[in-house]
């Protein structure tokens, strides 16, 4: 009992006597107070993110590792249009950007001979792939970060590694998204999440970067640097079934031999779609390389060249937003997806020819959230089609090619853009013919397609969802 007594008395003066225990107690709350809201909203992404079974599948990896990279994407582009784009005069901007994008084109005719092909023929690399991206542009990022401010021709190498590097990433994760459905899991409302989450993730880095750009030239370019070192190891902790290749075979933008399946031997909906698809991705780079300079030298009534600039990005960000939305709400409704491409292109190519006669700065924010909507939804259809009509053996493949047919045919669109003169009819016109060509190559094509399916008592038709 002595001995009891003693130890009791040893510990109390300690507990009740020592000055640092309240305020160990206090820092800790106060630790836990302001830790909560980062924990907090950090359990509430990965709630979303690995929603209905995506998290077992290993889709939720893909959604966040998808969201880090468009945050990263969008914080470099903060940084050059920031310093380089605002900061030489128009024809001088013209000049290097015209340089960029004519450097841009041969790496792009490449990845769509080499990356699927490699894909197909080394499928263990896919995460390999997808970090070698990511880190690729983390060191970009630093090596720009001392040529940002000055604008030298030096920096657009660089920003051509980080333009390649981005697109061989969308690549590798169209081919990778098959391989982490979850059960009973749609690949178009897949790739739906994944958009949106690039989206919501561009949507918040977008301001975090101007608010860097303010601190100096450099930081948006430190920022990506940390965010693409944190998606190449989420890359490389990908589930090791993104590395699987069982049972897959090649397929080919073009006929080979019939042993050789090719995007044109799975019926004519898939190639219509990529058609009306690229037709619409060339319009969306016409319209970013051609509005930025236009706007540029001719703002918005009232507005700066930049908030002119940044009011027509958000209209079509928006859109782009919409449309993925629409998507998924159109999956019990049976609107075939040869319709909706059908539907999608018609409805921008008559917005572009409107904003052509009555051209202003209302029609071009108008023009820019329609072609954003039916850009997501056309994309989201195409991979509709991929899905129903690709057999399993080379759906991966097919991904990959249609992706790098679709981002070549952005580039072209670009360069349309840089090349015409700063005359907003004549380049509202032009966007209308380019879209006027894609809908008289695919629309009747795709209604006769969605004609000739069988109805409920055949084949069931494929739905958006």
């Amino acid at each position: 009992m002595g001995h009891y007594d003693g130890v009791a008395a040893a510990r109390s003066p300690v507990r009740s006597h020592d000055p640092a225990g309240p305020l160990r107690r206090a820092g800790r709350k106060v630790g836990r107070a302001l830790h909560l809201p980062f924990t907090g909203t950090a359990r509430g992404i990965r709630k979303a993110t690995h929603a209905h079974g995506a998290g077992e599948s290993g889709l939720g990896k893909l959604i966040e590792l998808h969201a880090v990279n468009g945050a990263g994407d969008v914080m470099i582009t903060v940084a050059l249009a920031s310093t380089v784009f605002f900061s030489v005069p128009t024809d001088e901007a013209r000049g290097r950007v015209a340089l960029y994008l004519a450097i841009t084109m041969a790496p792009f005719t490449l990845l769509a001979p080499v990356i699927g092909p490699l894909l197909d023929r080394i499928p263990h690399g896919r995460r390999a792939a997808m970090a070698g991206a990511m880190l690729t542009r983390a060191v970009l990022a630093i090596m720009m970060s001392g040529a940002v401010a000055t604008g030298g021709l030096e920096l657009y190498p660089a920003a051509l590694g980080v333009l390649v590097a981005s697109k061989a990433y969308g690549v590798v994760r169209s081919a990778v998204v098959p391989r982490l459905l979850p059960p009973d899991f749609s690949l178009v409302k897949a790739n739906s999440r994944v958009t949106l989450a690039g989206l919501l993730a561009t949507g918040i880095a977008a301001p975090v970067g101007a608010g860097l750009q303010m601190v100096g030239p450099g930081w948006p370019l430190y920022g990506a640097c940390c965010l693409f070192l944190l998606g190449t190891f989420w890359a490389l902790r990908m589930p090791h079934k993104v590395d699987s290749a069982k049972g897959e075979r090649r397929a080919h933008l073009l006929t080979h031999g019939e042993k050789k399946p090719s995007l044109r031997t799975v019926g004519p909906s898939v190639l219509n779609g990529l058609e009306a698809n690229a037709a619409q991705r060339m319009l969306s780079g016409f319209l970013i390389f051609f509005l930025a300079f236009l706007l540029r030298e001719h703002p918005l009534s009232g507005q700066s060249a930049a908030v002119s600039l940044g009011i027509v990005g958000v209209a079509a960000g928006t859109g782009n937003a919409c449309g993925t939305a629409v998507g998924s709400l159109l999956r019990d409704r049976g609107h075939g997806p040869e319709v909706i491409i059908a539907t999608m292109i018609s409805v921008v190519f008559g917005t572009a020819v409107c904003t052509a006669v009555f051209f202003g700065g209302l029609m071009v924010a108008v023009l820019g959230a329609v072609a954003g909507l039916t850009q997501a939804l056309s994309k989201l259809s195409l991979d509709a089609l991929i899905q129903r009509d690709v057999p399993e053996l080379v759906r991966t493949s097919a991904f990959a090619r249609s992706e790098t047919a679709l981002q070549m045919a952005w580039v072209v669109g670009g360069g349309i853009g840089i090349a015409l003169p700063l005359n907003g009819t004549l380049g509202m016109s032009v966007a209308a013919a380019i879209l006027g060509l894609g809908a008289l190559l695919s629309v009747r094509g795709l209604l006769t397609a969605a004609r000739s399916r069988p109805g409920p008592k055949g084949r069931p038709r494929a739905k958006v969802p």
